[in-house]
């Protein structure tokens, strides 16, 4: 049965077992004089072939909780609703009456959970009554004394039985209250199990069943009047607050600190729920989780304890008129800054943030985090990336988007400075002396504490939103912690930088107007010189760049003209063309697109020869045949667009025709020079000479060249095709200058 049992678990295709082994299998879980290794083992093969269609067993009969229990796993394991209805009734009926000896509710439970998460709505309400009134006397009245050993059985056992040890608390003391999950004992009884069992299920069960809002009397006074349901409740209530007050105990054992945090979480979320299920109870719980926060804020280990206590006040400060500030500015400074390098605290952090975005669209102190809540992703990236997709968005405005847009760029650089910062923290005293202010730093971790990077490290570090405090460059500081570069912890979080690129402008979009457009293409042209050294990462930079220029000119195609100084500086520096291809060559297509009185009345003649002397310029360098210096060698791609740019400008200003069909006329002899067919392959240099051959001839047509290269702008579909097929205008045109040989004229 065990290699049976392999067999079916480790493989991921269907096994099919014959029908009449698989009635044996069920005859041997059910038979009574099976040993229960036996039973368990035919209840794992049948859970393991689920669903099976030879099943042949049914709960309805079955009184041994035992057997109960593995013949339910089995149900449940199907797949039907059916079933999972039929276990359910199976179990509640079994639970309702009283035990026989030597049976224990220990084993239903767990099936009972199972029945809850798998089909809640298979237990009716008189049903949900009667496990919430059990639930509530196991939760408050397990034995306090500690269970007894089972005897050995042996020749030397003692038949006489030693008194039973009172259960302990964490610390060892003597426990004087009720029995709870983080009481102590070297023996459980049955009851302190169901205990345990009841509070792993509780939460479940109060969101499934513990009701809608309600406002009823001051519980405390009502005991055993209430309903089982506002019983269960004030049953767990007290439990929750006995597990705070039982977290405040030093632990003898490790094992059992993890434990009391665990249930410290845990018992905080319950409290939560019990809230909005009965506000009655938020003036208590407010009261004692303050005090709880108060004592814990303090200690690291207890930052996870942190996110339920300020998601309970964001729940209910209002209805409690109290005044949570100061936990959630807590949270938002402290934690991130402190524990970034906490992955489990990380992906609650930032899970709890996305959970409750719409709280904090109004509050100041989530908005002004923001550089605190980036010191997660750029330490925590692959696992984190998908959550903080879906956060962003709520993080960005018209107030944040610049600093935002810088942060997303120096992500990869705040990964290797948080690097520096962990390590400077893990030196010894004697080496943290502050390093020579006149000497530069032989190594980064030197400069953390150098006066001239250390406002660097600060500001890239900072846990609030300054944008009034950016010092004038990070230029040295990214050159300084160039040798962290090839950190895979780096490495990996410069891949999600396009993601974040990418969403950030689809975000930005939605509501930018001409300003910050403007703003946020000046940046884009300054940062492209300003990125963390790591080639791929400006790769890949560099193209996602370059597509959102050229979104920003189409939402705000004035910026040509309004920026014309920054973008002239740009596009008329030769090397952009080899270091920044991609943005140099949207850029410049920008210019030929937008460069018109149709978008801009502002645009005149003056600006378009300005415009035209400055990308002639270029081209001429890039083209220019020098005897003994080698040709540039630019893409194929930016000499066709600067061609094209070139004479869309003439047919807008047509004195300039001559200069640019000079020029177009010339292309001939560059591609057909030694110098240039070494460089550039075949295809390319046919594609440029088409190209040119194309513009040149409809320059031969100014009316014609000044319709098609300044259309009106797209606002209907059929304008946007219009303006899409200048390939085929440019091919029509030059069919009708240069009819094939043969053709009818």
């Amino acid at each position: 049965l065990q290699r049976l049992h392999l067999t079916v678990a480790a493989t991921k295709y269907p096994r099919k077992l014959d029908g009449k082994f698989v009635e044996l299998l069920q005859t041997v879980l059910c038979s009574p004089k099976s040993p229960e290794q036996i039973q368990v083992l035919c209840a794992a093969i049948l859970r393991e072939m689920s669903p099976c269609n030879d099943l042949i067993l049914s709960c309805d009969e079955i009184q041994d909780t035992k057997l109960l229990s593995l013949v339910s796993s089995i149900l449940l394991a199907q797949g039907n609703k059916g079933k999972v209805a039929a276990v359910g009734q199976r179990v509640v009926k079994v639970l309702e009456k009283r035990l026989p000896e030597g049976q224990s509710a220990r084993f239903l439970l767990p099936v009972l959970a199972n029945v809850i998460s798998l089909s809640p709505e298979s237990l009716t309400e008189e049903q949900t009554n009667v496990v919430s009134k059990k639930l509530a006397d196991w939760l408050r009245y397990a034995s306090i004394q500690q269970g007894m050993a089972q005897p050995s059985g042996g020749f030397f056992s003692s038949p006489r039985t030693k008194q039973p040890a009172p259960v302990t608390e964490v610390d060892g003391a003597v426990a004087t209250d009720f029995f709870t999950v983080l009481s102590v004992a070297q023996h459980y009884t049955q009851d302190q199990w169901l205990n345990v069992q009841t509070f792993s299920m509780l939460r479940n069960w109060l969101l499934c069943y513990g009701g809608k809002e309600l406002n009823t009397t001051n519980p405390a006074t009502a005991g055993r009047l209430l309903p089982p349901r506002e019983r269960l409740r004030e049953k767990a209530f007290e439990y929750c607050q006995r597990l705070t007050e039982q977290s405040n105990r030093r632990p003898l054992k490790k094992d059992d600190g993890d434990l009391q945090k665990a249930c410290l979480i845990e018992a905080v979320t319950i409290m939560d729920i019990i809230c909005k299920q009965d506000s009655s109870y938020v003036c208590r719980a407010v009261s004692f989780l303050k005090v709880l926060h108060s004592r814990i804020c303090g200690d690291a280990s207890y930052a996870r304890a942190l996110l339920p206590i300020a998601q309970f006040f964001l729940n209910h400060s209002k209805l409690a008129a109290v005044d949570s500030d100061a936990i959630y500015k807590h949270l938002f400074t402290e934690l991130p800054a402190q524990l970034f390098h906490n992955p489990s605290l990380a992906f609650e952090f930032v899970q709890f943030c996305k959970d409750n975005s719409q709280f904090f669209t109004d509050s100041s102190i989530f908005r002004q985090s923001f550089p605190n809540l980036f010191k997660f992703l750029a330490w925590n990236s692959p696992p984190l990336i998908s959550e903080f997709v879906d956060l962003l968005p709520f993080l960005l405005d018209a107030g944040t988007a610049i600093e935002i847009f810088h942060l997303v760029l120096d992500l990869p650089c705040l990964t290797a400075a948080l690097d520096m910062q962990l390590r400077a923290a893990a030196l010894p005293a004697s080496e943290k002396s502050s390093s020579d202010p006149a000497g530069k730093p032989a190594r980064c971790l030197e400069a953390f504490r150098h006066p001239v990077y250390k406002s660097m490290f600060q500001y890239l570090l900072r846990t609030e939103s300054a944008p009034e405090d950016a010092p004038e460059s990070l230029v040295p500081l990214r050159q300084l912690l160039g040798s962290l570069a090839g950190s895979p912890r780096v490495v990996q979080c410069a891949e999600t930088v396009p993601v974040l690129l990418e969403l950030f402008f689809g975000v930005v979009a939605e509501f930018a107007d001409g300003s910050l457009i403007n703003q946020l293409v000046v940046l884009l042209l300054q940062r492209s010189d300003q990125l963390y050294e790591i080639p791929s990462f400006k790769d890949h930079v560099y193209r996602v760049l370059s597509s959102q220029l050229v979104m920003l000119c189409r939402l705000h195609p004035a910026l040509v003209v309004e920026l014309s100084t920054e973008i002239l500086e740009f596009s008329g520096t030769v090397s952009n063309i080899q270091s920044k291809e991609a943005i140099f060559t949207h850029m410049v297509w920008a210019i030929g697109e937008y460069l018109s009185v149709s978008y801009d009345k502002r645009c005149t003649v003056e600006q378009i020869t300005r415009f035209f002397e400055t990308l002639e310029a270029v081209l001429f360098e890039i083209t220019q045949l020098r005897p003994q210096a080698s040709t540039p060698s630019c893409a194929p791609r930016a000499i066709s667009v600067l061609m094209a740019t070139l004479t869309k400008l003439a047919a807008r200003s047509q004195d300039l025709i001559p200069r640019v069909s000079m020029f177009l006329s010339k292309m001939r002899t560059f591609v057909q020079s030694p110098a240039v067919t070494s460089v550039y392959c075949e295809e390319d240099l046919e594609e440029i000479l088409i190209r040119a051959t194309e513009l040149m001839n409809l320059l031969k047509m100014p009316s014609v060249a000044q319709f098609v290269f300044t259309p009106p702008v797209a606002s209907t579909r059929f304008q946007r095709e219009v303006n899409d097929s200048l390939p085929l205008a440019l091919r029509m045109v030059t069919q009708l200058l240069e009819p094939a040989p043969g053709s009818v004229p």
